[in-house]
């Protein structure tokens, strides 16, 4: 079997606290997203190893048998070894019920719940009864993350999530209400799905290159041409509510923004940002004989040099 090197996988170091293993996570979650990466296998199952090195290092108690195995046997991420040698027997012995929580074999021989009959294999049994019993109350509350787009929020709904708890992959419907803003929590009753305590999702906006959320601003980028800044276009652009048609001014530089008042987002009071429109300036991937031909004209007769 591997030995899974759950810090390299979160890329932290062993001595990390808890705040530096959550930020590292959120980050690498929202990197390797599927909503990101809908056709990446790769992507996604970096994304289920990113969730299953916090299952661990993220839980106190699951974190501290984790690091006395390793430290007592001196593992490397990937490093293969017998399982039997170590006290735990079959590590096939040691699975979630159903498919595992989509975890490895690794995570289930160690927190995927009880053995299978006959075996009676306990972690404290390994480590000398160090005292890391679980006592779990009546009932718990769960934390994770829920990664929606701007327009997600914008427009509200409802959106299908797979988290993993306790070892476990559960598919769970989050209402999203209209207007929710990153940072915000949304409690989810646990019953429904078989949990016997409420699940705490933190929102978290999706990076997305056509759209940016700055307060209840919205800042959306727009390719132009040369000769479109220079001379002034007008361009359809995709906002919150739909399309509208923008004038680009004449002599227009990159980096410059156009505001069109009240389009931007509104949170859940009503309250509503401006739209900005940024002017990102592109040359055509290819010219043809005679637009090369007037682009050479024009760097003949033009007089103005933007690096004097």
């Amino acid at each position: 079997m591997e030995y899974k090197d759950y810090y390299k996988i979160l890329e932290v170091d062993k001595n990390a606290s808890q705040d530096e293993i959550k930020r590292s996570f959120r980050r690498l979650a929202k990197k390797y997203h599927p909503d990101l990466h809908p056709n990446d296998k790769e992507a996604q199952e970096k994304f289920k190893e990113i969730n299953e090195a916090y299952e661990v290092l993220g839980d106190e108690e699951k974190k501290k048998k984790y690091d006395m195995f390793g430290s007592s046997y001196n593992f490397t991420g990937g490093q293969n070894f017998d399982p039997s040698q170590f006290g735990f027997g079959n590590a096939y012995t040691y699975t979630t019920s159903g498919d595992g929580g989509g975890f490895s074999d690794f995570f289930n021989m160690f927190f995927g719940g009880d053995a299978r009959k006959g075996s009676s294999f306990n972690l404290d049994d390994l480590f000398g009864g160090s005292g890391f019993t679980r006592s779990r109350p009546k009932r718990q509350s769960y934390e994770s993350e829920l990664y929606i787009s701007v327009e997600e929020g914008y427009t509200g709904g409802s959106k299908e999530v797979n988290i993993s708890l306790g070892g476990q992959s559960r598919n769970i419907s989050v209402k999203i209400p209209k207007g929710i803003l990153p940072g915000k929590k949304l409690r989810v009753k646990g019953e429904k799905w078989g949990l016997d305590g409420d699940i705490l999702f933190t929102i978290n906006f999706l990076e997305e290159s056509r759209l940016k959320l700055d307060g209840l601003d919205i800042i959306s980028r727009i390719d132009v041409l040369p000769w479109e800044a220079a001379l002034g276009t007008k361009a359809v652009v995709n906002t919150l509510d739909g399309k509208i048609k923008v004038n680009i001014p004449k002599g227009i530089v990159g980096g410059k923004k156009i505001r069109i008042p009240n389009k931007g987002y509104r949170d859940m009071k009503g309250n509503r940002g401006n739209l900005y429109i940024e002017i990102n300036i592109v040359n055509p991937p290819s010219l043809t004989k005679e637009e090369e031909k007037l682009y050479k004209k024009l760097s003949e007769i033009s007089r103005y040099n933007p690096r004097e």
